[in-house]
């Protein structure tokens, strides 16, 4: 099927696509994805922070096809806008790892549209969620939909600036400022620890908050109904679609909900295994536009054979 005839995204089956479960042939839906939900950071972009040709190329396919496309991200929508421009993706955008959707921006805006939901953080929680991160050696900030808040003694701050696109709020004690809901805590470690800690977190905060990794140096904290996979089921009833008709693409923990509430969850392969286990597919690597590739076989009916990616173990 060409991409220039845009017909309806079906079902095409490729040989050589394997499944992860159970290391047999993946037999894909018998029914159109109509819904494309991805992560950005890790599977789309690349360390450099720039997407790569074929990667636009493949989701601006997706969308000339008439597939509802959208990036699912643990940025704020402000970082997230450029990005979303570039793939030519003109659907409602989440961000904050869930607890927060935006309307797409509207045209000549350097703005996300309106807030259409958010899910805060209670703030009782958030400030004892800092204090935790404190007493285990991470360093926390906030993220509240378009503002960032740091302490002033936090020494990331101009990486948090780098990273997501505007300098943070400094404030003298980050536990006292909270007296109202926030989007989200967010604490940094070294490479690993926050994956080690993430069962402690979710034993002392259960019920209260939903812990997870974004990053291997990222903690985050936030309402226990938020995440990216009850972002991507609000997403498919707002368009009428069944979730048997989502594709959802990521490489961390917190992408786990939506891979696993999808009807094709597709995991890259430097992901945790935990996320591997849980996806039909696992994708290519990154600097192999391994995203791409999927795009390209499942939803385009076309480019290059995937080659056979089973999670070790």
């Amino acid at each position: 099927m060409s991409r220039r005839t845009r017909q309806p995204a079906g079902p095409p089956r490729r040989a050589g696509i394997r499944a992860v479960r159970d290391n047999a042939p993946v037999t894909f839906p018998d029914v159109p994805i109509r819904l494309l939900v991805m992560d950005l950071d890790g599977t789309l972009l690349p360390h450099d922070q720039r997407l790569r040709p074929r990667t636009i190329e493949a989701v601006r396919g997706a969308v000339e096809r008439g597939i509802v496309v959208s990036i699912a991200t643990g940025r704020m929508a402000t970082s997230l806008l450029p990005y979303a421009r570039e793939l030519g993706i003109h659907e409602p955008l989440i961000a904050l790892g869930g607890a927060a959707i935006h309307a797409p921006a509207a045209d000549g805006q350097d703005r996300p549209g309106r807030l259409l939901r958010h899910r805060p953080l209670a703030p009782g929680v958030a400030r004892e969620a800092v204090r935790w991160c404190l007493a285990n050696g991470l360093r926390p900030h906030l993220n509240n939909v378009g503002r960032m808040i740091a302490a002033e003694d936090d020494p990331n701050a101009e990486d948090y600036s780098w990273t997501y696109g505007g300098r943070p709020l400094v404030v003298p004690d980050l536990a006292t400022w909270i007296t109202r809901p926030v989007s989200k805590v967010i604490a940094v470690g070294p490479p690993g620890r926050p994956a080690a800690m993430v069962a402690d977190a979710r034993e002392r905060f259960g019920g209260r908050a939903h812990a997870t990794v974004s990053h291997p140096e990222f903690l985050e904290f936030f309402a226990p109904e938020v995440s990216k996979g009850r972002a991507l089921r609000w997403l498919a009833r707002r368009g009428g679609i069944p979730l048997a008709n989502a594709m959802a693409i990521g490489d961390q923990l917190n992408d786990l909900e939506m891979i696993e509430a999808a009807g094709f969850g597709v995991a890259m392969p430097h992901g945790p295994a935990e996320l591997r286990s849980a996806a039909r597919l696992v994708a290519p690597p990154l600097d192999e536009d391994g995203a791409a590739q999927v795009i390209e076989a499942l939803l385009l009916g076309g480019g290059p054979r995937l080659r056979r990616r089973v999670a070790a173990g």
